[in-house]
């Protein structure tokens, strides 16, 4: 089995995050190394997604999802910084607006999913319709329950319409969690990062883990696979995913397009 699949969360089976270790090093334990390897990582993505781009038939689907400080915008930023920004956008979904509420619940993530030639990168996703809505209770059970194969089937229309999907549970420690928490209230440039209201989630904590583990079960499938990333590190974290998606963009193999209605050899430019 490779690293990269041994991620993966297999259909129906049941991950237990309280058993798989955060600071895991993933055969890497030359930090150095690891972020050189990185650089080239970005850089067969920045190959890769030109291609993509010019191409125009295919689009990649990259949801991540993490408890409080479990590193979404970190990842982003790391891997997403060589991305011509054409061809990719990223969208953070926050509580919904009123008009987003008015609609069903994926309504403003289908307006977001990735055209083609596009990479979509969603910081939280759809899948807060069956984490924060059941854990504070925004919704009851009858509700709630009903979206896991409601949202199988519309990653499904997505994948048959071209679209490739890859989910990413960031995965921290709660010792992390806490460590990360203090650098926010320490670093006054971090201070703006910082909410009470991250203390009273810290306090759910059992109850996310429980959450995550039945969308990892309902909802890791053969076209929109979960892969749960040890995050602890944060350069081990970012390789892992940086590998994953090139190895997908590469099995995608996106070509640039042959010119034809003309003859590139027949110009002569003075």
């Amino acid at each position: 089995m490779s690293l990269t699949e041994s991620l993966r969360v297999a259909p129906g089976s049941r991950p237990r995050l309280e058993e798989i270790d955060p600071t895991e090093f993933a055969g890497w334990d030359d930090k150095k190394a690891a972020k050189k390897q990185l650089e080239e990582e970005k850089e067969h993505l920045a190959e890769l997604q030109r291609a993509l781009y010019a191409e125009s038939k295919q689009s990649l689907l990259v949801v991540f999802q993490a408890l409080d400080a479990g590193g979404k915008d970190g990842t982003i930023r790391s891997i997403f910084s060589g991305i011509n920004p054409q061809g990719c956008r990223v969208t953070s979904f926050k509580a919904p607006t009123k008009l987003e509420l008015a609609h069903d619940f994926l309504w403003r993530v289908h307006q977001a999913a990735p055209a083609k030639g596009q990479i979509a990168v969603f910081n939280r996703s759809h899948y807060e319709d069956v984490l924060i809505v059941r854990v504070d209770q925004l919704a009851p059970e009858s509700v709630w329950s009903q979206r896991y194969e409601q949202i199988n089937q519309f990653e499904a229309l997505l994948a048959s319409q071209g679209t490739r999907i890859l989910k990413f549970y960031l995965h921290i420690s709660k010792d992390e969690q806490k460590e990360r928490f203090q650098e926010r209230l320490d670093i006054p440039e971090k201070h703006w990062k910082f909410s009470a209201d991250d203390l009273e989630k810290r306090k759910q904590w059992d109850d996310y883990r429980l959450a995550f583990e039945d969308v990892f079960t309902r909802c890791s499938t053969e076209v929109a696979p979960w892969f749960i990333v040890p995050a602890n590190r944060n350069w081990v974290r970012n390789l892992l995913v940086a590998r994953i998606l090139r190895e997908t963009l590469e099995a995608m193999d996106p070509q640039y397009p042959t010119p034809k209605d003309f003859d590139p050899s027949a110009y002569i430019i003075e």
